[in-house]
């Protein structure tokens, strides 16, 4: 099965708009990590991509990490090519893929980890949802909330692992009185 963006061209564009816009260097397994999250490219479409977009001239190593991985960057020519080609990817798709990539850096640099998983319940009625999130290896929110359906169960957990930041901002407000936070 391939990307659900379609052909290696369009993955070639995609990574490039994210290489471009996230404005650091990659090494090869962080960006792949990266691009993983955002669910719209397969992994091998991704590796193959790639490669050609070395052999292309579109992307450029420019460094190394702390491991001595090379880092790459997008040339002069990628950055002309996602400008020119992103049209044929749609908006939605580049700014929501390009917030997942962001916040999965910073929850990277960070050391933040969230967690999801769901399991029947022991009396056989509904589900429990078990939601985490641990920064440093010191958990900042750890909730088990019971929910009648796994359908149910996995659409919450979805929308946790999408923006798990507003669901631990939306329980803080909560608890600490300050609704207006979820009116604005």
């Amino acid at each position: 099965m391939g990307s659900p963006i379609g052909s290696k061209r369009n993955v070639k564009i995609f990574v490039l708009y994210l290489m471009q816009n996230v404005h650091i260097p990659l090494d090869y397994i962080t960006l792949g990590e990266m691009v993983m999250h955002t669910d719209y490219v397969a992994y091998l479409d991704l590796a193959e991509a790639f490669h050609e977009m070395l052999d292309d001239g579109l992307l450029e190593a420019i460094d190394k990490n702390e491991r001595g991985e090379d880092r790459y960057i997008p040339t002069a020519k990628g950055i002309c090519v996602a400008e020119s080609m992103r049209s044929d990817l749609l908006p939605s798709i580049l700014d929501e893929s390009l917030g997942t990539a962001l916040r999965y850096l910073d929850f990277k640099r960070r050391g933040v980890k969230i967690s999801s998983h769901i399991e029947k319940n022991s009396e056989g009625v509904g589900y429990h949802l078990h939601l985490k999130v641990t920064e440093q290896g010191v958990s900042l929110m750890d909730v088990t909330l019971w929910v009648d359906s796994q359908l149910r169960a996995e659409h919450m957990a979805e929308r946790f692992r999408a923006r798990p930041e507003n669901v631990y901002k939306g329980i803080t407000a909560l608890l600490s009185g300050n609704v207006d936070y979820l009116l604005n």
